[in-house]
């Protein structure tokens, strides 16, 4: 048995000794004397079993079984207790406990009861492989792609599913945040509830905390009824807070105060009003990066990034682009009710070439224009945009034999440079020192390409 075990109990010696003698045995253990730090360990490290004590001081047995079982049904809890009485052992499996075991006890019967609940788990494992090998060949929900960055995406959506934990989504814009919030809100246990959202950028700061919050009657000027904040619209369901890293820097301790004690506060009112959502928050910022410049509140991004889902940009999806183009064009030729079957093979090739800076919400709109403007059953070069005909990628072929494939030196370090300032998203502080240029070179050369703008980042 070489799984991992983490035993809690508040009596260190029995953590000992359960720890030496299941060492013995080939169980790698880890140990703690209090349900919080336990709780603290799970939330970073996967464990196979929990094996805890009933009665300690703080949260007790039942109570973390419980925790265990809301964020981590799949993790089997052995609870061990001296009162081994009917009503603690019918308590501890109504919290969900795997199976109940009375002091004193003989440690190859603790060593037998976690077997049989490696087992229980090893076929939990096996049952949710073969159901996620089908759904990966589908995507997730309505995403589309089986690249291997995608395949990750899914199994992490899979699992984070499963949670009522906060999920923080990230991604260049354009890449699919909302299709995910979507997708985990209507594969969650609250997706019965509602699903309610609000664009934290759109909306000045007084309105965007009066929408979240709620307020009562005559809270401010124009406040002539009393509203409903969201946090208490979407009780039971899902909150997305998307752009979350635009928020106004003086609302985010507020927020932070909301998520800790799941009460809200409406303004002008002075009672707390609890509210039961999983709040799912997604930004195209470098949200890191605020973080470190103090534009963002660090505790707050602690609690909102649980589990982080980065999705990954179009360019780095490969073939992924002929997947969706596919798909595009049959749902538009379907709307349009033209007869669209695909693209001919020149019109893929320029697909695969360009590197989609606004991500798949450039690819559809691509796809749109073509399937309304062609003229055959197959979109050719000439349905799509200009900028996508004409696109030429920095790529320098260096082993082709007809000399009319090959460039120039100057050609070559144009074509990296660019390469370069576009793969550290413009920052030419960063592309200088990757290139081995001091920043006045990089000026020169970019000026010389006609590529020196304002987009650019200095730092």
């Amino acid at each position: 048995m070489n799984r991992r075990v983490l035993i809690v109990d508040d009596d260190r010696s029995l953590c000992e000794y359960l720890d030496s003698a299941l060492t013995r045995r080939g169980v790698d253990t880890a140990w703690h004397t209090s349900a919080d730090e336990a709780l603290a360990t799970l939330a970073v490290t996967d464990f196979d079993v929990v094996l805890t004590d009933l009665n300690m001081g703080g949260l007790n047995g039942v109570e973390l079984c419980e925790r265990i079982v809301l964020n981590r049904p799949d993790l089997p809890v052995v609870v061990v207790t001296a009162f081994g009485s009917f009503d603690a052992a019918v308590a501890a499996i109504r919290a969900g406990a795997y199976d109940f075991i009375t002091k004193p006890f003989e440690i190859e019967t603790i060593e037998l009861t976690l077997r049989r609940a490696l087992q229980q788990r090893v076929l939990r494992e096996e049952v949710k492989r073969l159901r996620s090998l089908v759904e990966q060949s589908m995507g997730f929900d309505e995403l589309v792609g089986t690249s291997a960055p995608m395949r990750v995406v899914y199994d992490l959506l899979a699992r984070a599913a499963e949670s009522d934990a906060s999920v923080l989504i990230t991604g260049e814009t354009g890449t699919g945040k909302e299709l995910v919030l979507r997708g985990l809100h209507r594969r969650s246990r609250r997706q019965a509830g509602p699903l309610v959202a609000i664009n934290c950028a759109a909306m000045p700061e007084a309105l965007l905390e009066s929408e979240l919050f709620g307020h009562a009657k005559g809270a401010f000027t124009d406040a002539r009824d009393a509203r409903v904040g969201l946090f208490v619209r979407a009780n039971g369901g899902t909150l997305l807070l998307d752009e979350i890293g635009d928020m106004p820097l003086a609302l985010q301790p507020k927020l932070l105060r909301v998520l800790q004690q799941r009460t809200v506060r409406p303004l002008g009112t002075d009672r707390e009003v609890p509210f039961d959502v999983r709040i799912v928050a997604a930004t195209n910022r470098d949200i890191e990066s605020a973080v470190a410049e103090g534009r963002f509140r660090e505790d707050l991004f602690f609690r909102l990034n649980v589990i982080h889902v980065e999705l990954p940009p179009l360019r780095a999806r490969g073939n992924d682009v002929l997947l969706l183009a596919q798909h595009f064009v049959e749902l538009c030729a379907r709307s349009s009710g033209k007869h669209v079957l695909g693209l001919v093979t020149a019109a893929a090739e320029k697909l695969l070439a360009y590197t989609w800076p606004g991500n798949v919400r450039e690819l559809q709109n691509c796809i749109e224009r073509a399937v309304a403007l062609t003229r055959f059953d197959r979109l050719v070069v000439e349905d799509l945009p200009q900028k996508i005909r004409s696109y030429q990628t920095s790529h320098v072929v260096l082993a082709a034999d007809d000399p009319s494939e090959l460039a120039t030196m100057e050609e070559v370090e144009r074509r990296y440079v660019l390469r370069v300032l576009n793969a550290v998203g413009g920052n030419k502080t960063l592309a200088a020192q990757t290139l081995g240029f001091d920043r006045r070179t990089l000026y020169r050369k970019l000026e010389r390409y006609g590529a020196l703008d304002g987009g650019a980042k200095d730092e």
